[in-house]
């Protein structure tokens, strides 16, 4: 996706890598929370135009597995409940 490496489950996006950020795909209120940590973001492949519901982890953790995984797991579960994108 977008010319980087990104994750899907059920043909739908959790997470990715566009440029050197990492993004993952939260519910709302995690998503919330996350925003609340010193360098998250909304993920803007374009800027001015976020992803509704994707949020940038901090590049501070970068390297910190036990700081992300909680994160790219809360973004699996979520995605993976979503109904499955129809194959093309």
């Amino acid at each position: 996706m977008f010319g980087n490496v990104s994750a899907f489950v059920n043909g739908n996006m959790y997470a990715g890598v566009f440029g050197d950020d990492l993004f993952v795909r939260l519910p709302e209120p995690e998503g919330a929370e996350l925003l609340k940590v010193k360098g998250a973001s909304y993920f803007e492949p374009m800027k001015g135009r976020a992803m509704k519901g994707y949020v940038v982890v901090p590049k501070a953790w970068r390297g910190d597995a036990a700081k992300i995984r909680p994160w790219m797991s809360k973004a699996l579960e979520w995605t993976s409940k979503l109904p499955p994108k129809p194959k093309k």
